[in-house]
């Protein structure tokens, strides 16, 4: 058994900028144990790998814990169609409103997939990969959309009530696979015809355990042909809600884990200016921010998929809405267009950007 002493913890993964007091070894996300453990850097488990029924990655797992997708890229002229909602995993009547109109969304224009933005089993992740909330949460709420959803881990995924720090919890989301649910690892990359994803594990980031991540995320990124490069990840760069940006969440700038430095520091080392466009979700809300990162990524925010908060910060945005919605995004060749769709169907906000 390792020594424990006493290390402070704060609930502002979960939305709250109240410190808590926990026990933890010295390093608090240390490395995996021999049941599973606390968060170590790289990846998943070696038994977390393989391919994914129906629509997984092609090839598993790499020996570094990242996801791969071997599919090459098909061309330019390609069209695909996806949803992106985050903040979902409630069960609830909201979750399911929401889920009906993407339902309708997907009928109506046709959907490819979805980007699952993290945050997916509330308030404590899941107790195992047999968890019935995968069934009450996920696989119920989305009977009716019969395509795979690409998964990435919010802090609640990690457990501890959104504070991010059991492995363990998150371990199990990437262990669990059906028709619909694919997380091949805690981070990931695939490629959809001539569009390349990059699945983050922005929890990770913000403990400061990220370096091989990182590794793997710059390579990934420098090695792609694809026509679009696209981020997948839970906690934003930039957000008008309660959590606000990277660097300063919760208006804490001064205490790294609890800032979100890790992310800013990650994402200006090998996000910014690297791929089109950034998806994430952690404040309930969508937004387009008018500012990109590194003058080149747009960054794109649509955490409200069961619940809202409140828009309180002062970025300039495109458009910004705490109704309930998701976000439905067609790509045609070198144009991407957008739509924020609420959850009574109505387009709220539509944008195009070509390359």
């Amino acid at each position: 058994m390792r020594k424990l002493n006493v290390a402070t913890q704060v609930s502002f993964l979960g939305g709250s900028a109240m410190l808590i007091v926990w026990a933890c070894s010295s390093d608090p996300l240390g490395t995996p144990t021999d049941d599973g453990g606390t968060m170590g850097d790289g990846g998943a488990a070696a038994d977390s790998g393989g391919s994914n029924d129906g629509g997984g990655t092609s090839d598993g797992s790499a020996s570094d814990g990242g996801g791969t997708d071997s599919s090459t890229d098909s061309g330019s002229g390609e069209t695909l169609r996806f949803l992106a909602v985050g903040d979902v995993g409630t069960g609830t009547k909201e979750q399911k409103d929401v889920a009906k109109a993407m339902e309708d969304k997907c009928k109506l224009s046709g959907c490819d997939f979805a980007l699952l933005l993290g945050d997916n089993m509330y308030e404590n992740g899941v107790a195992s990969a047999t968890d019935k909330l995968f069934q009450t949460q996920f696989e119920d709420v989305y009977k009716n959309l019969n395509f795979p959803f690409y998964v990435v881990l919010g802090n609640h995924d990690y457990g501890g009530t959104g504070a991010g720090f059991d492995k363990t919890k998150a371990h199990y989301e990437v262990v669990y696979t059906s028709s619909r649910w694919k997380l091949p690892s805690e981070y990931w990359h695939r490629v959809e015809k001539h569009v390349e994803f990059f699945g983050l594990d922005t929890t990770a980031q913000m403990w400061g355990q990220a370096d091989t991540q990182a590794k793997d995320v710059k390579g990934w990124i420098s090695a792609s042909k694809a026509t679009w490069k696209i981020g997948v990840g839970h906690h934003p760069y930039l957000s008008n809600g309660p959590h606000g940006n990277a660097g300063t969440y919760e208006g804490i700038p001064f205490i790294p884990v609890l800032s979100g430095k890790g992310v800013k520091d990650f994402f200006d080392d090998n996000i910014c200016g690297k791929v089109d466009i950034y998806f994430s979700g952690h404040d309930h809300s969508r937004q387009w921010p008018s500012e990109k990162c590194g003058g080149k990524t747009e960054l794109v925010v649509s955490g409200d998929g069961s619940k809202a908060t409140d828009l309180t910060g002062k970025n300039k945005t495109n458009f910004q809405s705490n109704s309930l919605g998701f976000a439905y995004v067609l790509i045609e060749g070198k144009k991407l267009t957008l739509e924020f769709i609420d959850k009574t169907g109505k387009v709220e906000f539509s944008k195009s950007i070509s390359k």
